[in-house]
């Protein structure tokens, strides 16, 4: 079975890399290349490819705003970030945007071909020093412990602003954000956005004023 690949990079020499790495495996076909956020999003819905390697510094939407609306288009997309970026915040972004992997561009080349292929069957595929970070998160979350994205859209509806306005805000979805306000409204026990807000204040979660 072909894995059909759309690569998503601004930099034309990186995406020749991966294409001319990509074209040394039998089974790996890469379909298109993207040179920003938009054009990512528009080449996913147009080529429906199996897999999208996505970098998160894109011209005019970042990688992470591109996952997610291109999973908003079709929450079956699978998408792995292939980055020079690590930090918690990258990482976080992009997870919650619906990335099925994460990869660092340092990564060796066997590694990022069973990474595709994993990806393709619906399997996560992250760098060991991504997965050990996760891992941690993942321990550290305590049942009831909202995430730092959570905390965020939780704060922007104690400002008063609408779904539509959050997600502006946050360069994320109005259906996103709707998911994490459920994730909310389950982990705090509550059934709306007010008692959510007065709920996460009595518990110094976020702050009022």
């Amino acid at each position: 079975m072909t894995v059909r690949v759309l690569i998503a990079d601004d930099h034309p020499v990186v995406r020749d890399g991966i294409r001319a790495m990509l074209g040394t495996q039998d089974d790996l076909e890469v379909v298109g290349e993207a040179v920003s956020g938009t054009d990512a999003v528009r080449l996913a819905h147009d080529l429906r490819p199996d897999v999208t390697l996505m970098d998160l510094q894109m011209p005019e939407i970042d990688g992470a705003t591109a996952i997610d609306r291109i999973r908003e288009h079709d929450p079956g997309a699978k998408v792995i970030v292939l980055t020079t970026y690590d930090t918690d915040s990258d990482i976080s972004r992009a997870i919650d945007a619906g990335a099925i992997g994460y990869l660092l561009k340092d990564t060796r080349r066997e590694q990022l071909f069973d990474a595709i292929r994993a990806a393709a069957r619906g399997e996560s595929a992250l760098s060991p020093a991504i997965a050990t970070r996760v891992l941690s998160w993942a321990r550290a979350d305590a049942p009831g412990t909202l995430s730092g994205r959570e905390i965020e859209v939780l704060g922007a509806v104690a400002q008063g602003m609408s779904n539509k306005a959050i997600a502006a805000h946050l360069c994320i979805s109005e259906a996103t954000v709707k998911t994490h306000l459920l994730h909310i409204f389950a982990k705090l026990g509550v059934d709306d956005r007010t008692a959510a807000v007065t709920v996460a204040a009595s518990r110094g979660i976020i702050r009022l004023g």
